[in-house]
């Protein structure tokens, strides 16, 4: 019989190679689903991983690579800093979806003005929608220790409905002929988030989460602040102890990661997407928690999580158009990553024994 035995202190082999097992795992299963689909393993996992960055049209694909990776590691690394404080925000995607409305809403406002503080204004207010949101489970979970993890997904779903309001309603183009949507931002440079550099998906959005990693990087390995979300997750009452609050902590943690999730919703929002409309949010709140997990809640990891998973969105998408493959099939492929994640990281806080049983 196998049993798990407790490890004294964790697996330092084990913490490192869970990622790449994980993944490893992933394509293996990944790949017996898509035979079981009908289609051809192998084709898949190469136009998945493969093809987006040496295929024919990889010149092209390479720069989407960061316009994707941009939403998912700046929302991740504000995610992981609750999780590690042991603070669970999973509405991030309601956040998300918050900062891009507060922040569309200041820029169509002023629509058509030409002014230069026009979008660092919209910038301010997608992070204060999103930590607004974020605010909402934060004060419920210190005032009525409410569980965070069910009020902010929650909000997820009435953040979703305030989508279609303004995208039907106050934010709808008065000029797009009933059409549902705002006006697209793309052609009002004032408040547009295009390339910096043409042709590499670099905008201001991806600059932020990179700016982001490092400055989380330095919090947690250099300042008072990360040694205390840290000691917080692994040991609560030793925190207690050490003089961190709680509450205080709670309200910092989801405060940074919703104003990080708002960020991300306006730069999409005025960037690649454009405008907002009722099928703006694409997961990226969701998949975020996936690449924070990858990344083994550390920025550095989460800057290489996030890559990864963003290859898997833009090869999954050729998957579908060249190959035929249900888009569903495609989010469980990405599902099994985080599934795969958690089953090996089992690992690195157990060792497996085998342990016969005696006859009386």
């Amino acid at each position: 019989m196998f049993r798990l035995e407790k490890r004294p202190t964790p697996s330092r082999f084990w913490t490192g190679a869970t990622p790449v097992v994980a993944v490893i795992l992933t394509m293996l299963a990944g790949g017996l689903m898509f035979g079981v689909l009908g289609k051809n393993p192998f084709e898949v996992i190469r136009t998945i991983f493969w093809d987006p960055l040496f295929g024919e049209f990889a010149w092209y694909l390479r720069g989407q690579l960061l316009v994707k990776a941009g939403p998912l590691i700046l929302i991740a690394v504000g995610l992981s800093l609750g999780f590690r404080a042991g603070i669970w925000n999973i509405g991030a995607e309601g956040q998300y979806i918050m900062g891009a409305i507060f922040g569309a809403s200041v820029g169509l406002a002023v629509f058509p003005t030409e002014n230069r503080l026009i979008y660092p204004v919209m910038i301010a207010a997608g992070a204060f929608g999103g930590w607004v949101w974020a605010m909402i489970p934060a004060i419920l979970k210190t005032r009525f220790n409410t569980n965070e993890i069910l009020v902010s997904l929650m909000l997820v779903y009435v953040a979703q409905s305030i989508l279609a309001m303004a995208a039907l309603g106050f934010l709808r183009n008065p000029e797009g002929a009933g059409f549902p949507g705002s006006r697209n931002f793309n052609s009002y440079p004032a408040a547009s988030n295009p390339e910096l550099i043409a042709g590499t998906g670099m905008h201001w959005g991806v600059v932020a989460a990179f700016i982001t990693v490092i400055a989380a990087y330095v919090l947690l390995q250099k300042h008072l602040l990360g040694f205390q979300i840290k000691l917080s997750g692994q040991a609560p009452r030793a925190a207690r102890f050490h003089g961190v609050n709680p509450t205080a902590l709670v309200v910092l943690c989801m405060g940074i990661s919703g104003a990080l999730a708002g960020l991300a919703g306006l730069f999409e929002v005025t960037g690649p997407a454009g405008q907002i409309s009722i099928d703006f949010n694409t997961g990226y709140g969701f998949t975020a928690i996936i690449v924070a997990f990858l990344g083994r809640l550390n920025p550095l990891g989460i800057l290489l999580a996030g890559l990864l998973m963003a290859l898997t969105y833009i090869g999954g998408e050729m998957a579908s158009t060249n190959l035929g493959l249900p888009s569903a099939a495609i989010q469980a492929f990405q599902g099994m990553l985080l599934f795969f994640l958690l089953a090996v990281d089992v690992l690195s806080n157990y060792r497996v024994r085998m342990s016969m049983k005696g006859t009386a």
